[in-house]
């Protein structure tokens, strides 16, 4: 039995749904509710310390951190998200990593919803959101392939990273006009299966 807890917006938890259905794995899906505190909880915290999402349970083991969980799907049911050679490896996951370790935590919904509290409201979480997303994604842009993957032709690591933000940016109205390769690569992805699977609206 695979057990996912995870929140249905959730970037990170939402990369792992793609990932499953990549590596054609049944898994429950448990949903944690962040906005309610959920992940502070316990039980969750036996689960996972950092009290966050997701967590992915396979038998007695449970895996935190997405790009970890996701990684060891690679290494275990040998999905294809990572190139052959070491340099086309090292392309994929500074790809991969400009989303989820640039972009993601600085707009993390913990970090928006301090810094707007902190600031009295001064900095709304809308103007925080586009403020990273935006200059992540236009660097992304400039990172990435001019087919329909981030790299060459079959999905990578970095696909499941750029889907998970792109929904995020359209989220929080970040104006996307000026990355065309990210949009074109993005709507070609969200036609597969394991993409249309892995959409938070089916969560919600």
């Amino acid at each position: 039995m695979i057990t996912l807890h995870d929140y249905w917006r959730s970037s990170a938890s939402y990369r792992v749904r793609i990932a499953l259905n990549l590596a054609g794995l049944d898994y429950k899906s448990l949903p944690v509710d962040l906005t309610k505190g959920e992940q502070t909880s316990p039980e969750h915290r036996a689960l996972n310390p950092q009290g966050l999402v997701p967590v992915l349970e396979i038998g007695r083991q449970k895996l935190t951190q997405s790009l970890a969980i996701i990684e060891y799907l690679e290494e275990v049911h040998g999905v294809g998200l990572l190139p052959d050679s070491a340099i086309e490896r090292a392309h994929v996951r500074a790809l991969a990593y400009a989303v989820a370790m640039e972009i993601h935590p600085v707009c993390n919904l913990r970090v928006a919803k301090f810094v707007t509290q902190e600031t009295g409201g001064k900095i709304s979480m809308e103007h925080w959101m586009q403020s990273f997303i935006a200059p992540g994604l236009a660097a992304l842009e400039q990172m990435v392939g001019d087919g329909n993957y981030c790299h060459e032709d079959r999905v990578s690591l970095a696909d499941i990273c750029l889907v998970p933000q792109l929904y995020n940016a359209r989220r929080w109205n970040v104006d996307l006009a000026a990355m065309p390769k990210l949009l074109r690569i993005g709507a070609h992805l969200e036609t597969l299966p394991a993409f249309k699977l892995a959409h938070p609206d089916r969560f919600q």
